[in-house]
């Protein structure tokens, strides 16, 4: 059997859906599985054991690429389709590649283009996403074998990263002035797709300064090339030296420096899942999002709010006061993670 599954758009939903792509496997041990995906999830999954090869692509934003897109996947023959996305779009070009059988949930008025329509499921915004994932593979199982096993295990979310991209992120780390002999704290201070979700600039800059004075830490600031100016508002108002990386590696380095880093403190962004799936102790700010549903998911994840009565809001920018994120004080974060023993040897 030749599996295809298309990925998720954005770096946390991608990390989400590990769970599912984890039981896609074990439930089909001896298929071919390819991940269809954008070109940046590749330095997601470079080193994932459940799938089988990513087929990459760019932003289907023409007539022309879609086409060609189409053909690609349809001269490859697929027998299943798992649609993690919900876009018409998706669904569309897995009916046009005549993949077999097209398992997705039936959104955006695309119920027409999939053989196996699944519906959304009355808990969606009570649980967790990794669910809402994992619930296509349980329906394909059903479906397909007549078991039901996937709703009885527990989500796995890690993620390897193996041992050479370890090493050449230490050595990334050294020559960007770190010194590896001291702890590697990381910072994510940025958020592509929200203003409200982040946590002030001023207050990673003293949250810095009080780990770097009492835990001697290298602080690492991660983000992409659009949060470089948050990135730069931090290094600024800092006291003391920070390591600026935003926009400076490619999501497949910044993965293995993740990996490496004895903790990672961010608000509510796509590498806080990609760090916590890697292992390494995270922290994460939450203000205006959910945490039930949208939080790293993982023991070694710790959320941090201010519970006021405006939140969850969901909203990208905050109308008043942004009380959510600002009575979250540096003081209170900075004992909150250093109460935590040291959980990461290298």
């Amino acid at each position: 059997m030749k599996i295809l599954v298309r990925g998720t758009n954005w770096i946390g939903d991608a990390v989400m859906t590990i769970p599912a792509m984890r039981e896609l496997r074990r439930v089909f041990p001896d298929a071919h599985i390819a991940l269809h995906t954008r070109s940046w999830a590749e330095g997601i999954f470079r080193d994932a054991d459940f799938i089988d090869e990513i087929i990459a692509f760019d932003k289907e934003s023409g007539l022309n690429e879609i086409v060609g897109e189409t053909k690609r996947i349809g001269h490859r023959h697929f027998d299943l389709g798992i649609i993690f996305p919900n876009s018409y779009r998706s669904a569309a070009l897995a009916k046009i590649a005549n993949i077999k059988r097209r398992f997705g949930y039936a959104k955006e008025g695309r119920r027409f283009l999939l053989t196996d329509p699944v519906r959304i499921p009355e808990w969606k915004n009570s649980r967790h996403e990794v669910f809402y994932y994992l619930n296509l593979i349980a329906e394909a199982e059903q479906r397909m074998l007549g078991t039901n096993t996937v709703t009885e295990r527990e989500p796995d979310i890690s993620l390897n990263i193996s041992d050479e991209r370890r090493t050449d992120a230490r050595i990334l780390l050294e020559n960007a002035g770190c010194d590896m002999s001291k702890p590697l704290i990381g910072f994510g201070p940025g958020s592509t797709n929200s203003m409200a979700k982040r946590w002030p600039a001023k207050n990673f800059a003293a949250l810095a300064d009080m780990l770097t004075n009492d835990q001697k830490a290298n602080i690492i600031l991660m983000g992409s090339s659009s949060e470089k100016d948050v990135a730069e508002n931090v290094s600024r108002l800092a006291e003391t030296p920070v390591f600026d990386l935003s926009g400076a590696t490619t999501l497949a380095e910044a993965a293995a420096i993740l990996a490496e880093m004895d903790m990672f403190i961010s608000n509510d962004m796509g590498l806080a899942h990609l760090a916590a799936a890697a292992g390494t102790p995270v922290y994460v700010l939450f203000g205006p999002t959910d945490p039930v549903t949208t939080r790293p998911f993982a023991e070694n994840a710790t959320v941090i709010r201010e519970p006021v009565e405006c939140s969850p809001c969901m909203l990208r920018d905050c109308p008043i006061d942004h009380r959510c994120m600002t009575r979250m004080t540096p003081e209170r974060v900075f004992d909150m993670v250093i109460d935590r023993p040291r959980e990461k040897g290298r």
